[in-house]
């Protein structure tokens, strides 16, 4: 599901996307005037949050609610740091390994506030974002109760 208000463009994935693709194209538009862009790519770990090997990370949502919620707190991110514009794309369902899960990029006028914009949305998302998470390694499932620390 595609979420957009202005300047930010959120969307959830349930199928693997091309962040060279998605952010090619969201550069030649919302943040084609940009002086300054901040992007960053996350993939999935190998290990679990244990340390044993990981098979497979799978993500729920609930459609809908997640949008409005991930595009809130980009609008805020982007009044809060003075930044112009915002993509945020994440997947959900089952991940293997080295998948791309999360791409954000934020644009505006200067560096300085376009990266912290990025880093204080990537630790919202990481920390607030209404994600249910569960590790699978040796055929296991295991629900997470917290985060991967910064």
């Amino acid at each position: 599901m595609v979420s957009s208000h202005g300047a930010v463009q959120v969307a959830i994935h349930p199928q693997p996307f091309s962040a060279t693709d998605q952010l090619d194209d969201w550069l030649h538009g919302a943040a084609s005037a940009a002086a300054a862009t901040a992007v960053f790519m996350g993939h999935v770990r190998p290990q679990t949050m244990g340390g044993a090997p990981l098979e497979a990370l799978e993500l729920n949502h609930y459609p809908g609610f997640c949008e409005r919620i991930l595009l809130g707190m980009a609008q805020q991110q982007l009044l809060d740091h003075g930044a112009h514009s915002a993509l945020v794309l994440h997947r959900v369902g089952r991940l293997l390994p080295g998948e791309l899960i999360v791409l954000v990029a934020i644009s505006g006028d200067r560096r300085g506030p376009v990266q912290r914009c990025c880093s204080a949305l990537l630790e919202l998302l990481k920390h607030e974002a209404p994600f249910w998470k569960r590790e699978w390694s040796d055929g296991a499932g295991i629900w997470l109760m917290r985060n991967t620390p910064l």
